[in-house]
């Protein structure tokens, strides 16, 4: 799924790709749709599951 999410191939330095690793990471963990939770991202969950 990384090499999906990350534009990998335009990063010079290690910098970069530390900040590309860690928003493919947060893109995955938080804003992705997921199976599991009904097909909502963590942060909608987390609100469903408060409202109720």
């Amino acid at each position: 799924h990384f090499k999906d999410l990350a534009e990998y191939k335009s990063l010079d330095n290690l910098g970069d790709v530390r900040k590309e690793v860690d928003r493919v990471i947060e893109e995955y963990n938080q804003h992705r749709y997921q199976w599991g939770l009904n097909k909502m991202t963590p942060e909608q969950n987390r609100g469903h599951l408060l409202a109720a």
